[in-house]
């Protein structure tokens, strides 16, 4: 009986290797641009360790993971796998990576979906969301995003100043200062690279591994996505699971804690160029460059994710009293009374 048992589990490991063995020849030209691009450009450099992240993801939810696995969405599955595939060729014929990349997910999807159904596909949403954070964005959209950055955080330089009473001229992005004891104005200029992107979008990675892993637990319990045969009870379908999820303070918190690292990413770059501005007129315009940039860099990193574990911490003082959670000592007399007449110990 083991025997027969295991003939099946064996058949699907072998058809996951084959398929596992036909994405890596299908997007081996792709993986191998998107690994370049991590290693080379700076603004997704976290991307390097996005793989890791969702391998201890993975690892440290495969109990869970292996509830959630319910009955295969073949039809489901086999429409994004072809979706993909197409969206592959037209990004292929275009010359247009981030489309290639995007099929590359929406194939993984498809993937969860062909074996496994919508059921763990949800719980896979999250490293699905990490690796298209990592994707680099087309440079039309991405220099759409950097450049009022840039605006942004030389109009706040340029207020600090002011406080500090140093005259100073702001053009675009260029600020103009004299510093102490020189004969002349310096100019600095607020480059692509202070814009704050950089931290955006590493932020906004750190916020949603920060949210999952520091997420509630006690809201999934007994859900994962399937029939429970202990109690022979039958989970709400997956639109009535997800809009009950909506209203649950876990999601809120996750939203809350995911939303505030554009604001904190923002305001943390911004502090950074005025405190470079300031610093500029009285020790000049090197502290622009050099080890002060890179070290201020990595204090306002610092600061940065000690702002967004201080959402969490707030959220999490601030969080509603379950209504079924007892209140000090005092019992609930209706539960009680219902157990004493099911073991027989009431009147």
């Amino acid at each position: 009986m083991s025997v027969l048992k295991s003939v099946p589990s064996t058949i699907n490991v072998w058809r996951i290797l084959a398929i596992a063995s036909a994405l890596v020849f299908a997007y081996a030209t792709v993986l191998v641009k998107l690994g370049q691009d991590w290693w080379t450009d700076e603004n997704y450099s976290h991307g390097l360790l996005i793989p890791f992240v969702i391998g201890y993801f993975i690892w440290s939810q495969r109990d869970r993971l292996a509830r959630a696995a319910g009955r295969p969405s073949m039809i489901w599955g086999l429409a994004a796998a072809a979706f993909a595939l197409i969206a592959l060729w037209a990004g292929t014929a275009g010359a247009e990576l981030y489309l290639q990349r995007i099929s590359l997910a929406l194939m993984l999807a498809g993937t969860v979906l062909y074996f496994w159904g919508f059921s763990l596909l949800r719980l896979m949403l999250v490293p699905l969301f990490l690796l298209l954070l990592a994707i680099p964005v087309p440079a039309i959209v991405f220099n759409k995003i950097a450049f009022p950055l840039q605006l942004f955080a030389s109009r706040c330089a340029v207020w600090a100043m002011t406080l500090f009473d140093i005259p100073v001229l702001r053009q675009g992005n260029i600020i103009e200062l004299m510093p102490l004891g020189a004969r002349e104005t310096k100019k600095l200029e607020v480059v692509e690279a202070c814009s704050g992107i950089r931290s955006l979008m590493t932020l906004l990675t750190l916020a949603v591994v920060f949210a999952y892993f520091t997420h509630p637990r006690d809201e999934d319990r007994g859900d994962d996505g399937g029939d429970d045969p202990k109690d022979g009870q039958h989970t709400p379908g997956i639109v009535t699971s997800a809009f009950s999820r909506l209203k649950s303070y876990g999601f809120w918190r996750s939203a809350i804690i995911v939303g505030s690292a554009v604001p904190i990413a923002i305001f943390t770059n911004a502090l950074r160029v005025s405190g470079t501005g300031v610093l500029a007129r009285y020790y000049g315009t090197k502290v622009a460059d050099g080890f002060f940039h890179s070290f201020s860099g990595w204090v306002i990193y610092v600061v940065a994710f000690l702002m967004l574990f201080g959402v969490g911490w707030l959220l999490d003082r601030v969080k509603p009293k379950s209504p079924d959670a007892p209140h000090g000592r005092a019992a609930n007399p209706a539960p009680i009374q219902l157990v004493a007449l099911e073991t027989g110990g009431g009147d």
